[in-house]
């Protein structure tokens, strides 16, 4: 489930997109506003990248369906409401009109539409903006030297005085359950404006990241049976495509633990408490990571070292047998000098004592190259 079954906005997106750059060349070319006369069709085609657009008064949601623009003006005209306005993907002119209307920073609104940005915190006026990664643990069969491990994405929040936007890239940590269990169950956290939407979200993400460290774990100790098993060492390739993917789940999870901190500290305190109880979780999550990569790093290491000792194993085996075939060269070459004056060639049983001498060598050196382990 998605967050754009969350309303029926969201069930005719997929039409609005079809049409939207049609219906803008044909504005374009007859002159005409690409944004209509303002109802909800009309507003889907301006707005395309909205996945819901709710008002909230007292922690319940009102009935029917809002622009963005309208759902503001309603909101302004209560103490007790706020809007939480849910975007995926939008484009630069999309985030340029809803700025306008919601009074967002220019930068903030770049930042939100280009989606790679480090996790941090800043306040714009009376406007916070979080900026978060999110990660998504991606099932595989088998780890191999292109398997994708972590998928991540980048989630942007703007909390207002009545209003919050999330931003959504990717398909990470979808929201739409995040909504419905507010909804349905946690009204009474809803009361308490869009920090506690804010809340709801972070959560959601930092609960991700559990989940992945938690599977990721499982794909290590496969590698370590594997690593240290009798057969077969798993390929250098498949760790060090583990080692990247780890990488880049450590570059969602630790940065976020500063702005995360930051946060704490500028919410109200009827929400701070739900904040720390995620940034404990964050700090779990960054705990573990730490321990992996330790983990991986050695498990690298061991197998580097079983590659130069299998490497050193089958030097000493070619250099043994390279011996052995030393010897049948050195008879040959001796008995091929064609000298006159050779005592046995005149011998009657020269060439199969020669071959038993040979023959004879080479066994003792087998046997010597066998009791050292060479062979």
């Amino acid at each position: 489930m998605s967050e754009r079954e969350s309303s029926s906005w969201s069930r005719n997106k997929p039409l609005s997109r079809a049409f939207a750059a049609p219906v803008r060349a044909m504005n374009r070319i007859l002159g005409s506003p690409a944004d209509g006369s303002g109802d909800a069709g009309s507003a889907a085609g301006a707005h395309p990248a909205v996945v819901d657009c709710a008002i909230y008064v007292a922690g319940s949601r009102l009935p029917g369906e809002f622009t963005p623009d309208e759902a503001l003006r309603v909101a302004c005209a209560r103490d007790d409401a706020f809007v939480w306005l849910g975007l995926h993907e939008p484009s630069l002119d999309e985030m340029t009109a809803l700025a306008q209307t919601y009074n967002l920073h220019e930068l903030a609104v770049e930042d939100a539409v280009k989606a790679e940005q480090r996790p941090k915190l800043e306040q714009f006026g009376t406007v916070h903006f979080l900026v978060m990664r999110t990660a998504r643990y991606v099932p595989h069969s088998e780890l191999t030297e292109t398997s994708q491990v972590v998928e991540t994405g980048q989630m942007m929040i703007f909390v207002g005085e009545q209003f919050v936007i999330t931003v959504r890239h990717g398909d990470a940590s979808e929201l739409g359950s995040v909504r419905a269990d507010l909804e349905a169950e946690r009204a009474d956290l809803l009361e308490q404006g869009p920090w506690a939407v804010a809340y709801a979200v972070t959560d959601r993400v930092v609960d991700h990241y559990l989940a992945v460290a938690d599977q990721v774990e499982a794909d290590l100790d496969v590698i370590e049976e594997s690593v240290f098993a009798r057969d077969k060492g798993r390929p250098i390739q498949a760790i060090y495509q583990m080692k990247r993917e780890l990488v880049e789940f450590r570059r969602a999870v630790v940065p976020f633990q500063r702005p995360l901190a930051m946060l704490v500290t500028i919410v109200p305190k009827r929400i701070g408490k739900y904040f720390r109880d995620v940034q404990d979780h964050l700090t779990r999550t960054v705990e573990q990571v730490s321990s992996y990569d330790d983990l991986l790093n050695s498990i690298l290491q061991a197998r580097l070292a079983q590659v130069t000792v299998d490497q050193n194993n089958d030097m000493r085996k070619i250099a043994a047998w390279a011996a052995i075939a030393t010897i049948w060269t050195a008879f040959a070459g001796i008995e091929g000098m064609n000298f006159e004056y050779m005592p046995e060639l005149d011998w009657k049983y020269g060439y199969p004592g020669v071959l038993t001498v040979m023959l004879g060598v080479s066994v003792l050196l087998y046997r010597a190259f066998r009791r050292n382990g060479w062979l």
